[in-house]
């Protein structure tokens, strides 16, 4: 296995997932959660969280639709799965409250730093509209954006990656940066990309998914790749 300090020689482009990594899904679903759902289960908030990472998962392995409709489907499965109220017309709002959820501290300053040295790109589960409200939340603008719009399929299936391999950059050239061992681990390990963990969470390690390195945020990585 390189070392990240070859890595980093070698590559032009640092791609990112977004929602997770970048963004603070977790709390920014939370939340949305207690805004979205009548008499939402607090007390059963990890339990709930759980089973919208699950259910998300299987809408998104069926026949491709946007990310809109994903969420939409996912919002109803809870509602009947947790017998809670969803007032009608409410779930057509749950996407509208993704473009709240803010960046994780340490983000937009590593961001900055990283950009002096590397193209930086986008390969993320979302609709293009939804993600450009969330660019405006950062500080840099990104040199490409790939969406599952775009590949009309959600990771961990390749369409990103190829879509990005195609277009904006090669395998060789590109390193990968994500919190989600299940999205973005496992395509990189299919296709030999370098990979490096930001472990927003403190999960536990694997041995499954080759990794250049582990940081618990991405001030770490950019410490290492900026000085």
């Amino acid at each position: 296995m390189e070392s990240l300090r070859d890595v980093l020689a070698r590559v032009t482009t640092i791609t990112f997932d977004c929602y997770g990594t970048l963004i603070d899904w977790d709390q920014g679903l939370r939340k949305s959660f207690g805004e979205l759902f009548e008499e939402y289960p607090a007390s059963r908030s990890d339990e709930f969280f759980n089973a919208y990472v699950v259910t998300e998962a299987q809408v998104e392995a069926k026949q491709f639709q946007n990310y809109r409709d994903v969420m939409n489907e996912v919002a109803t499965r809870l509602a009947e799965k947790f017998s809670i109220s969803l007032p009608g017309g409410r779930a057509e709002n749950f996407p509208d409250m993704l473009p709240t959820w803010t960046p994780f501290p340490d983000t937009n300053d590593a961001l900055t730093r990283l950009k002096q040295k590397y193209r930086l790109g986008i390969m993320s589960n979302i609709d293009r509209d939804l993600f450009a409200e969330t660019a405006k939340l950062f500080p840099i603008e990104f040199d490409f954006v790939v969406t599952a719009q775009d590949a009309k399929s959600y990771k961990p299936h390749l369409g990103h990656f190829n879509k990005c391999f195609d277009r904006h950059s090669t395998c060789q050239e590109t390193l990968h940066v994500a919190q989600s061992l299940f999205h973005d681990g496992g395509p990189a390990k299919e296709l030999g990309l370098a990979f490096v963990w930001i472990n927003r969470y403190n999960e536990s390690s694997t041995k499954a998914i080759p990794l250049v390195a582990e940081f618990a945020d991405l001030k770490s990585l950019a410490d290492q790749a900026c000085g």
